[in-house]
């Protein structure tokens, strides 16, 4: 792991695997709001996913006179945000007790309470603005057929309902046993099941629809302008030279939204922050399950690993489809080779396959005949950034002046990063008091210490509540 964790990744390839959510693009995936790149600009986001549109749409939100420069090495929201699984589920009971154990139950239950509101948050904004991307809330059920996963869990379950309170809504949890699970969600074999409150969305769309809104707020937006480094600029000391393909900007502060490729650009997280590929089908359903379509989204979780599913709510395109992914442990040496790669252009044809056949083993018997069109609809790859730490590095960079990041939120960027946009431009605009410490945890700021705890990854994969475990592409 020591190897695969220190390798620098590459910068985002071209022609990567196209998502089912990309399928067609969007009217802004190739969008050039000027012709040339700007001279200079107040700030300049690296990023088009879900965090740096979101730090885009708050900072013009907060500072309408800013000039906000976002660019993209490809087409918009083309990295993991618009390549994960559509899920918007928390499931923090999982790192609740480790949380408590390293952090203390303060900020453990800060991290409970910010997930839970992200969440929320994501779908009202969609709904507010009128954004088009299949927005659905609803219920999520976690299948366990893992022993210490299962007596784990309810451990955990009960340490946050006597933590936050039994009628927080961030501690309203259902346990079902055997029987009730198979009866209910249609899955035989497992210990038991955990359901509460979660959804789904079109990650792509939903952050298409912010883009859109922040264009009109001002943002310059040029895609497909790979930033290939970062200095202090020689003639301008107090701003920054962004240098790219298309040629270099000055900038007074620069935001790294950049996730799985931050080493790229800023090699200290070179170990710190280690990119994962993650693996995900779109599929239509055997004709076994419900006509009228599954009622909740899914995980399936065992001992070295998990799945986790979504179905395509009515309404939306392809309605009943399913959406599944995970699996990276299925692979040789439980998928050592996925850790270390920003390669989205392929994927491991083992991790690949079990994907396929994943949804229909657990159904079983339920699942019935597969689609006379064909299982599989879409198959592809994505980059997600983990730390050794489990929590995403936001704030300051040490020792540099106006650099900012956001990044490393282990495969669990809708349920982190429009919060964690939020507390960024509010540190950005010397708001940072005792407001933004109520409801931010310390464990997700950017601190000198941080950048000491090199990643460890398989360490961390012996414990039951592992990191891997609370990635969701």
């Amino acid at each position: 792991m020591d190897e695969r964790a220190t390798i620098v990744p590459v910068p985002p390839r071209q022609n990567p695997t196209t998502s089912y959510w990309q399928d067609p693009p969007s009217s802004l995936a190739t969008h050039r709001t000027t012709s040339e790149l700007p001279a200079a600009a107040s700030a300049v986001i690296i990023g088009s996913g879900v965090t740096g549109a979101s730090i885009a749409y708050k900072l013009l939100d907060r500072c309408p006179e800013s000039s906000v420069l976002l660019l993209e090495a490809r087409t918009a929201c083309s990295g993991a945000t618009g390549r994960n699984g559509g899920h918007t589920k928390a499931a923090s009971y999982r790192a609740f007790l480790d949380n408590v154990a390293t952090l203390g139950e303060d900020e453990a239950a800060k991290i409970v309470r910010l997930e839970h509101s992200c969440i929320k948050a994501v779908h009202a904004f969609a709904r507010e603005h009128s954004i088009n991307c299949g927005s659905w809330e609803g219920d999520t059920v976690d299948v366990i057929f893992d022993e210490s996963q299962w007596t784990r869990a309810k451990k955990s379950i009960a340490e946050i309902r006597r933590v936050l309170g039994h009628d927080h809504p961030a501690a309203l949890y259902s346990l079902h046993d055997s029987n009730e699970t198979k009866e209910k969600f249609l899955v035989g074999g497992a210990l038991g099941s955990v359901s509460y409150a979660a959804g789904s969305i079109s990650a792509y769309q939903f952050v298409v629809g912010m883009l859109e809104l922040a264009l009109k707020k001002g943002l310059n937006l040029q895609t497909e302008t790979l930033v290939t480094g970062l200095k202090r600029s020689e003639t301008d000391p107090e701003r920054w030279l962004v240098e790219t393909v298309r040629g270099s900007v000055r900038a007074k502060r620069v935001i790294l939204a950049t996730n799985g490729y931050t080493a790229n650009l800023y090699p200290p997280a070179r170990g710190i922050i280690v990119p994962l590929r993650g693996t995900v089908a779109a599929q239509r359903p055997g004709n076994g399950l419900p006509e009228q379509g599954l009622k909740t989204t899914y995980s399936f979780i065992y001992g070295s690993g998990y799945e986790y599913m979504i179905f395509r709510p009515v309404g939306s395109t392809f309605a009943g489809d399913l959406v599944i992914g995970g699996c990276s442990t299925k692979a040789p040496q439980e998928g050592l080779q996925e850790w270390g790669t920003t390669d989205d252009t392929s994927m491991d044809p083992q991790i690949g396959q079990y994907v396929r056949d994943s949804a229909a083993q657990y159904f079983g018997s339920q699942w019935g005949a597969d689609h006379p069109d064909g299982r599989i609809r879409r198959q592809w790859t994505g980059i997600m950034g983990y730390s050794s730490q489990g929590f995403p590095f936001v704030g300051l960079v040490p020792h540099e002046e106006d650099l900012w990041i956001a990044a490393s939120f282990q495969g669990l960027g809708m349920v982190l990063c429009f919060h964690t946009a939020e507390a960024l431009v509010t540190m950005m605009e010397d708001e940072d008091d005792v407001a933004l410490n109520e409801w931010f945890p310390s464990a997700f700021r950017m601190s000198e210490d941080r950048l000491k705890h090199k990643f460890r990854g398989r360490l961390h994969e012996e414990s039951p509540m592992n990191l891997e475990d609370r990635s969701q592409l």
